[in-house]
């Protein structure tokens, strides 16, 4: 039996609109009748495509999956009525959600296979961590990048994929920062910008002082990388960052790396969700990171 585009029109308002109420009265049917028409649709499908929750409809994983075709159908039923020139092809969407605080330029490290694709639209959005794991949840993420994996629970089906890890360093000014010097040396004379005390990063930098019988000067705490990338820049302190977050002022010279490694590493995740019917964009991406140089 063919795809009735009735319903898959109706179905794709409901989607948009989130409230069957609201779309029977714009659409001048009655609730029930459109509810119907959603019936009729699934059924064709063989699976459901909402779940009420209150008063709002929200979409299953094989509703999103429908929805995102129905966009393309409906985009490209546009384009036909503008415009008899030419093919025009549908987009694929990757909904991407990313910490705050996490390196701008290794998001792009991680999504450039993707950007660079004409049937592929990246919509990156960034937030907290419960911000971004609710909608992995909801289905309106398909993936979060997190420098921390997300907390073990067994109810939740995360798919923890680590794409990249770097040894953090420890960076300052010229004027600021002697390479040659050992890190004891500049814990006990520089102030540094440090990650914020949630972060792995910073358990690992309290206990290597605590080793060292070092209590350093504490210049900044800082959960946003671009931050502290600014403060290491205006020479506030020596900063300890992987050295992706400040790529630029390394390779001009404004900002220069310690020659002496405090050894310690922050590792970057891709966070899925185990579905059903994966997006075969995400696998592709996650596919083309593997063992990649994604860091260097």
């Amino acid at each position: 039996m063919p795809l009735n585009y009735h319903h898959l029109r109706y179905f794709w308002a409901v989607a948009h609109e989130g409230n069957l109420t609201r779309t029977a009265q714009h659409l001048n049917l009655s609730q029930s009748a459109l509810s119907v028409q959603i019936k009729q649709l699934e059924e064709r499908l063989g699976h459901t495509l909402f779940e009420r929750r209150g008063r709002q409809m929200h979409l299953t994983e094989a509703g999103r999956i429908a929805l995102d075709h129905a966009d393309a159908i409906f985009a490209t039923g546009q384009e036909l009525v503008a415009t008899l020139t030419g093919t025009v092809q549908s987009r694929k969407a990757l909904r991407v959600g990313a910490l705050a605080t996490l390196s701008r330029n290794f998001q792009i490290g991680f999504l450039r296979p993707m950007l660079s694709r004409m049937d592929v639209e990246v919509i990156l959005r960034s937030g907290g961590p419960t911000e971004l794991l609710e909608g992995l949840g909801t289905l309106n993420l398909d993936l979060v990048l997190m420098n921390r994996p997300p907390p073990d629970d067994s109810l939740t089906p995360y798919e923890t994929h680590q794409v990249g890890e770097q040894e953090v360093s420890i960076v300052g000014t010229p004027e600021r920062l002697a390479p040659d010097r050992p890190i004891r040396d500049l814990l006990k004379e520089q102030p540094f910008i440090l990650p914020t005390t949630d972060s792995s990063v910073r358990t690992a930098f309290d206990a290597m002082a605590s080793r060292m019988s070092v209590r350093p000067q504490i210049a900044a705490e800082v959960d946003d990388m671009a931050m502290m990338r600014l403060l290491a820049r205006e020479d506030i302190g020596l900063a300890l960052v992987a050295p992706i977050v400040v790529k630029d002022e390394l390779n001009t010279g404004r900002l220069k790396e310690a020659k002496e490694h405090p050894r310690i590493k922050e590792t970057f995740y891709a966070i899925t969700l185990r579905r059903r019917f994966p997006n075969a964009v995400v696998q592709d991406l996650l596919e083309r990171n593997a063992g990649s140089e994604l860091l260097s």
